[in-house]
């Protein structure tokens, strides 16, 4: 049908979804997990290019550092070209901060069951009433840059989480490094991820376009992202860009063979912002949900049967209670064998950096030996030398007054008549 009179108009229906959405606006909900002092609040400013964080919301001092895991949510909207955002933003800070973090990551499982519950709630009523999503769409696990790996308290939490929302690892602060020990580093988070059976938000590739593709791929590959955030603006070869000033140079914060935070960018919010949400939408939150009612019609089965039988009943309860004891244990077991796995890995790092400096005094110690006897051999050479002169000088002085005296004698002598 090639005549405009002919078309039925149903074409038209991506344009009208695009105007409701358009005018409904997005919502969208980040979480950020991560040890203080990783730069979470500049690497978000940079991601949505503003002050999400001022310096006067910084907390400082004992704010920075709670005496147990809290959250933080901060709302804030955001338009552009036309579009709105309501991007909400989770903040965990006292996260992995004391000296004991066991199950420091429990609060954050709760905040997100609790997003689960109040959406399954507002589903489940007689009359719907559509209320903000607060789901927790996309989680970024902060992972210091150690060169060790993953730590056993980033492998629990993450292990912990992996069911519940969609983690994408980053590595922080990745200029202190170079790319060479970044990629290894790279290499050994992975492996550790793998090796822990956690699974982190796989980035789906769209459409048929081979070059789309080819990008979305290359994106990939950099996972995890180890990014380095800065909202200060920097002046490289007329250019303005934003980044860290160092005395060899400037690291770009957008530039790809600095970090990879455009990377991150294009995958978080350019081009899979919808799947993440639909992700936590088909997946993480169906599972809730499932497990959720399957547990309450386990219980009102149970109910049923305990008033028929209390016998039974009764035996059910000391099943239960002897499970929970075996979770209980089972859980101490890990946390404890967690600890001294932390100790055994700070035991050798320190046996490690003892080595390091024991053979560091050892070269100094050798090198300036060697420095003493060269300046020995010098001291004795110069020292033959001079003799040698010395000696020469008095051998010349003693052909000289020699010469002298003969002189004189030959002046004495009268002549014979």
């Amino acid at each position: 049908m090639s005549s405009g009179r002919d078309n039925v108009g149903f074409a038209n229906l991506p344009n009208q979804v695009f105007r409701k959405s358009v005018q409904r606006g997005f919502e969208f909900t980040l979480m950020v997990v991560g040890q203080s002092g990783l730069g979470k609040s500049t690497l978000l400013n940079s991601l949505f290019l503003t002050d999400i964080y001022t310096d006067a919301e910084y907390p400082t001092g004992e704010h920075r550092f709670p005496s147990t895991t809290k959250i933080q949510t901060s709302t804030v909207t955001i338009v552009e070209g036309g579009v709105q955002l309501k991007l909400a933003l989770v903040d965990t800070p006292g996260f992995g901060c004391q000296v004991d973090n066991s199950n420091c990551w429990q609060p954050i499982v709760r905040h997100i069951d609790d997003q689960f519950e109040e959406y399954l709630n507002a589903e489940s009523q007689i009359e719907r009433v559509r209320l903000p999503d607060t789901r927790v769409h996309c989680c970024l696990y902060f992972i210091p840059p150690t060169g060790h790996g993953l730590k056993p308290l980033d492998v629990e939490c993450m292990r912990q989480l992996h069911t519940r929302v969609n983690i994408v690892p980053v590595i922080a602060k990745a200029d202190t490094m170079t790319p060479e020990e970044c990629d290894e580093f790279k290499k050994k988070v992975l492996e550790d991820i793998h090796a822990n059976d956690i699974q982190i938000h796989d980035f789906p590739d769209f459409g048929d376009d081979e070059e789309e593709a080819q990008f979305n791929q290359q994106m990939k590959d950099r996972v995890p992202f180890a990014v380095v955030g800065s909202s200060s603006l920097l002046s490289v070869e007329s250019r303005k860009v934003r980044g860290r000033q160092y005395p060899w140079g400037v690291a770009e914060v957008e530039n790809l063979e600095h970090c990879d935070f455009s990377a991150l960018r294009a995958m978080v919010i350019r081009t899979h912002m919808q799947d993440l949400k639909e992700v936590t939408h088909r997946k993480h939150y169906e599972n809730y949900r499932y497990a959720k009612l399957a547990s309450s019609s386990s219980t009102s089965n149970k109910g049923v049967a305990g008033e028929q039988n209390p016998l039974s009943q009764l035996e059910e309860e000391k099943k239960e209670h002897s499970k929970k004891m075996k979770m209980m244990q089972s859980e101490m077991e890990t946390v404890f064998e967690m600890k001294v796995n932390e100790k055994k890995q700070k035991l050798k790092d320190m046996e490690a950096d003892l080595e390091r400096r024991k053979e560091a005094m050892h070269g100094k110690l050798t090198k300036e030996a060697q420095e003493v006897a060269e300046r020995q051999e010098q001291l004795e050479a110069d020292t033959a030398e001079f003799e040698a002169q010395q000696r020469k000088h008095e051998q010349d002085e003693a052909l000289r007054n020699a010469s002298k005296g003969k002189e004189k004698g030959g002046k004495g002598k009268k002549p014979k008549h």
